[in-house]
C-alpha cells in the first residue's frame, strides 16, 4: 500500500467520523445543546471538537516533517532556510530592541506586564517592519523591470 492509499483511508474515516458527530450536533438541536452547555455539559459538541483538534494536529506535524525532510534533502535549501530565518531572528531583535514595555492595565481588571507589553509591541514593529520591506522589495523589483525593457 502506498502513502496515498493511506491518506485517503485515513481521510475517509475521519470524514465518516465528522459526519457522524455533525448529525448528534443537528439531532440534539440548538436548545437543547444551550441548556446543556448552560449546566457545564458538552458532550454532544465535545467529541467534533476533539475530532477537529486531532485532525490538526495531524496537519501541522505532517507538514513540517516533510517541511524539514524536504530542507535536509538539499543543502541549498538548508542553507537559504537558514539565512531566512536569520533575517528574521535579526528583525525580531531589532524590533524588541526599540521598544518599551509599560505596565498596562486591561479591560477585565488585570494588568498587562511590562515585559509583555513590550512583547506586543515588539510584534507590533515586526509586523510594520516586515510589511515596509515586502513592500519596499515590490516596489524596487517593479521598477527595475520597468527600466530593463
Amino acid at each position: 500500500m502506498n502513502i496515498q492509499t493511506i491518506v485517503k483511508i485515513i481521510s475517509a474515516v475521519f470524514g465518516f467520523l465528522g459526519v457522524i458527530f455533525l448529525f448528534r450536533i443537528i439531532g440534539a438541536g440548538d436548545e437543547e445543546i444551550k441548556m446543556a452547555a448552560s449546566i457545564g455539559d458538552f458532550g454532544v459538541v465535545s467529541p467534533l471538537v476533539t475530532l477537529s483538534i486531532a485532525i490538526l494536529m495531524i496537519t501541522v506535524v505532517t507538514t513540517v516533517l516533510f517541511s524539514l525532510l524536504n530542507l535536509a534533502s538539499s543543502k541549498q535549501k538548508l542553507k537559504k532556510s537558514l539565512l531566512f530565518t536569520g533575517c528574521f531572528i535579526i528583525v525580531l531583535v531589532i524590533a524588541y530592541a526599540t521598544s518599551s514595555g509599560v505596565e498596562t492595565p486591561l479591560k477585565d481588571g488585570e494588568m498587562l506586564s511590562a515585559i509583555g507589553s513590550r512583547w506586543v509591541e515588539a510584534g507590533l514593529r515586526m509586523f510594520y517592519l516586515l510589511g515596509t520591506l515586502a513592500i519596499g522589495s515590490m516596489l524596487f523589483f517593479g521598477v527595475k523591470k520597468l527600466f530593463n525593457r
